[in-house]
């Protein structure tokens, strides 16, 4: 049996352009890693079964993907361990199919390599490729074109997801964006995305990082009173970020909000 862990993911930025031609958006995003995640186990079986999350369809269409490019049955099983909050911006399924996706190539007779094995995460969803590659990325075209970014990794993390709250489709969330003709300007903040992170040495000049597009929460406002240097929402959300210097600070602020929202103490993590 292979286990990993499968960590979740923060957006530190995301910049969100026009729609393209297959109607995804064009966007520029920073992605880091964090120390909440699930935990996957892989093992050889008579037949393909998914087991830990019923509500699972990535890890299993993963499994299935890999065995039509390897030209094998799909003959594991795999178990997945969930502590990532579902729905919530954060990237659980996406790091679950790709770590599910990277133990059972370890099985196979002939392994795909590594360009391979990405190009087939990024047709499974654009965050899945961001999870089979170390280190912050920068994440263009549809998300999945990634470049290594070097960005500070010692500060801590509250992740807070409202109380009651439920995450809006994608679509939905997209289809707003487009009706507020949100990509207007695309091009000034994709290069005010590029002189910020060129310009991050210290943890805290990730504050210069442009907000995200699609999402806001009042709860990032709230964090920033409670000390963090950065807040916003995470993806599509609902899940929100703040970044803090200290523990001490982003414990109390953990603590302030424990009537509003779930609320997660963190760091980040450079690969799974």
């Amino acid at each position: 049996m292979k286990r990993a862990p499968a960590p979740a993911k923060i957006n530190l930025a995301l910049v969100v352009g026009p729609a393209r031609e297959d109607g995804k958006h064009e966007v520029a995003t920073v992605l880091q890693r964090i120390d909440l995640g699930d935990r996957i186990s892989i093992e050889p079986a008579a037949t393909l079964t998914v087991t830990g999350f019923p509500g699972d369809t990535l890890v299993r269409g993963a499994l299935t993907a890999l065995a039509t490019a390897g030209g094998v049955e799909p003959r594991w099983r795999a178990t997945i361990v969930k502590r990532i909050p579902v729905a919530a911006g954060l990237g659980g399924g996406s790091s679950d199919a790709a770590t599910a996706l990277r133990l059972a190539n370890e099985t196979l007779d002939s392994p795909l390599p590594p360009d391979e094995l990405q190009s087939l995460a990024a047709t499974l969803g654009a965050d899945v490729p961001f999870f089979l590659v170390d280190g912050p990325q920068l994440g263009r075209g549809d998300g999945s074109e990634l470049a290594a970014v070097d960005l500070p990794q010692d500060y801590w993390i509250v992740i807070a997801l409202p109380l009651g709250a439920t995450k809006e489709s994608t679509a939905a969330v997209y289809s707003r964006f487009d009706d507020r003709a949100g990509a207007d300007g695309w091009r000034t903040r994709d290069e005010a995305l590029q002189n910020a992170l060129a310009a991050v040495r210290r943890p805290r000049d990730l504050a210069a990082l442009p907000p995200n597009d699609l999402a806001s929460s009042p709860l990032a406002g709230e964090l920033v009173r409670l000390g963090a240097f950065r807040a916003d929402v995470s993806g599509a959300g609902p899940a929100v970020y703040g970044l803090f210097h200290h523990r001490r600070h982003a414990g109390a602020a953990k603590q302030a909000l424990r009537n509003t929202a779930r609320t997660w103490l963190t760091v980040p993590v450079w690969y799974g």
